[in-house]
C-alpha cells in the first residue's frame, strides 16, 4: 500500500480551505470525512494524468466542492456512485489542462521526450482514465477503510492485524513479537480483515 504522508502533508492547507468552503452545508464532519476518505483517490488519478502538484490540489477541491453542489442530484439509478464520481474529477482535470496557454500545456514534451500533459488526458471514451481511476480507486479506499478500522478497535488488535496482514508476519512470529498466542492472532486476524471488508463496501459505494 502507498504511504499517503507526504501528499496527506501537502493537502492538509487544501482540506482546511475547502472546508471552509464547505462551510455552507449542515454537516461539515461530513464533507470532512468525505475529503479524508477521497482526497488520495481524486489527487493520484490527476497527478498520473500529468498535472502538477498544485493543478491536482485544485482538482481534488473543485471535485469535492462539485460533489456537495451536486450530491441531491445524485442517482444510484443512473449509474454508480464510483462511475459519478471518475465523471466529476475528470471534468476538473479537463478544466485545469484547459487553463494552460498553449504553450504551456505543451511545455516539456520537447524537453523530456514525454508525452505532453494535454496529449495525456483521456479522450472522449475515457477508456485512460478509467484504467486510472480503477487502479487507484482499489488503493485509495483500502487505505481509507484501513484508517477507519484504526480508529475502531483496540491498538493491541490493530497492531496484531497490522504484522499479520499488512506486513505479511507469520502467526508465529506475530505472536512472538506481541507477546500473544498465536490463537489470538488468527481471532484477532479474522474479526479485523471482516470490519475491513466491510468499511471497503461501505466507501465503494456510499448511502
Amino acid at each position: 500500500m502507498k504511504s499517503p504522508s507526504r501528499a496527506g502533508t501537502r493537502l492538509q492547507a487544501t482540506r482546511n480551505s475547502l472546508i471552509e468552503r464547505l462551510g455552507d452545508w449542515e454537516d461539515r464532519a461530513k464533507w470532512q470525512e468525505f475529503f479524508d476518505t477521497y482526497w488520495r483517490l481524486i489527487y493520484g488519478v490527476a497527478r498520473k494524468s500529468g498535472l502538477s502538484d498544485a493543478e491536482a490540489q485544485d482538482v481534488v477541491q473543485e471535485t469535492v466542492v462539485s460533489v456537495a453542489k451536486n450530491i441531491g442530484r445524485y442517482d444510484k439509478k443512473a449509474g454508480s456512485f464510483k462511475s459519478w464520481l471518475l465523471q466529476l474529477t475528470r471534468w476538473r482535470i479537463i478544466d485545469q489542462v484547459r487553463k494552460r496557454s498553449p504553450a504551456a500545456a505543451t511545455r516539456g514534451a520537447s524537453d523530456t521526450g514525454r508525452t505532453a500533459t494535454i496529449d495525456r488526458v483521456p479522450d472522449s471514451t475515457g477508456r485512460k482514465l478509467e484504467a486510472i481511476w480503477e487502479e487507484e480507486w482499489k488503493e485509495s479506499l483500502l487505505a481509507a477503510a484501513v484508517e477507519r478500522v484504526k480508529k475502531k478497535v483496540n491498538a493491541k488488535h490493530f497492531q496484531i492485524f497490522d504484522c499479520a496482514v499488512l506486513k505479511r508476519w507469520s502467526a508465529a512470529k506475530v505472536a512472538s513479537s506481541l507477546g500473544v498466542n498465536v490463537a489470538q492472532v488468527y481471532l484477532v486476524k479474522h474479526r479485523i480483515a471482516a470490519m475491513l471488508k466491510r468499511e471497503v463496501a461501505t466507501l465503494d459505494e456510499p448511502q
